[in-house]
């Protein structure tokens, strides 16, 4: 989860990424990966990148998983994360998902441009660098344009995505799934329940989560639920705004799915009125909003308890507990 600045004027150079899986006997296939060198980023950047040299490298800060880089050419701006622990595979969900946000030419991401394997080991992820400017994203501009994502990016395979990626650094399961309910309780819930089990030996959160995934079916009756494309891990450290005051998303867990599972962060979002409003004018609300919010943020407290220990576990719980009793479960 990294903030980086910058804008990059090298549209020439993107790659296009309209489909994510490809069979292997395509001629191309966008975001293979980068053949091994000593130094692959730089080698990508003064040949398909354009530049002739490149005259400075500064780290950017802000990320926990990944280190970040910013790269000064004579073509441009660069931004790099790189991680010296985890294939290629996390930075292929990356850069699908963002392409694939891209693509939808409603808010503004950071185009990707390549991943591949460090040769000491590791990866790592090339893309545009944007310049964040000095405010934060104006909340009604964000809530239109993000509900101009969900409406624009639709699915025909059902709900889920074409690679698994993570959400942080825990495993994000994306088997594509006809049933949104069945997705979300056995590739959200489910999982981070199991994990928090197996993990933590929490049989107690396993066994009443259990519960309410076997239950919860009722928290959907009367909604129409549509595969929209999500940015899935929607908090405030992965918004801002670019130097004109454009909302600018990064990093994300995208799939597709109930476009209501993107508020799940909300309770670190900051997302007012404004927001809410506005998003609601382009995608209007469904019946049962208010009674589903809770469940969606249940994934991102499991995963937060999974990722960073016991201080997530009461507010998961609670809400477990909480959705029981209504639920009479």
């Amino acid at each position: 989860m990294v903030a980086h600045v910058g804008v990059i004027s090298t549209s020439s150079f993107f790659l296009s990424v309209s489909r994510h899986r490809q069979t292997s006997s395509s001629k191309t296939r966008p975001f293979a990966l980068a053949a091994m060198s000593n130094d692959p980023i730089r080698e990508w950047i003064l040949s398909e990148g354009k530049a002739n040299k490149i005259t400075r490298i500064s780290s950017v800060g802000g990320g926990c998983i990944n280190l970040a880089s910013r790269y000064d050419t004579d073509a441009g701006l660069f931004f790099v994360k790189t991680n010296r622990s985890i294939g290629p595979s996390m930075f292929e969900g990356e850069a699908l998902g963002l392409s694939a946000m891209y693509d939808t030419r409603s808010i503004r991401v950071p185009r990707p441009f390549k991943f591949g394997a460090l040769p000491t080991g590791g990866s790592y992820i090339i893309m545009e660098f944007i310049e964040f400017g000095a405010s934060r994203s104006n909340q009604s501009a964000l809530g239109r344009k993000l509900a101009e994502m969900h409406k624009a990016g639709k699915s025909g395979k059902g709900f889920g995505f074409d690679v698994d990626n993570t959400i942080g650094s825990t495993p994000q399961i994306n088997t594509w799934t006809s049933d949104w309910i069945e997705f979300y309780a056995k590739h959200r819930l489910g999982y981070q329940l199991k994990l928090a089990r197996d993990q933590y030996g929490d049989s107690t959160i396993y066994e009443r989560g259990q519960r309410l995934v076997k239950n919860m079916g009722p928290l959907f009756e009367n909604a129409v639920i549509e595969p929209c494309l999500l940015h899935g891990d929607l908090w405030s450290g992965n918004v801002s705004s670019d130097k004109n005051g454009e909302p600018v998303i990064l990093d994300p867990a995208c799939y597709y799915g109930h476009n209501e599972a993107e508020f799940g962060m909300s309770w670190c979002a900051g997302f007012g009125g404004a927001f809410y409003n506005a998003y609601f004018e382009v995608m209007p609300k469904q019946p049962g909003f208010e009674s589903r919010r809770d469940l969606y943020m249940l994934y991102h407290y499991l995963n937060h308890y999974n990722l960073f220990g016991s201080g997530y576990r009461s507010s998961a719980m609670s809400i477990i507990d909480d959705y029981l009793r209504m639920l009479k479960a």
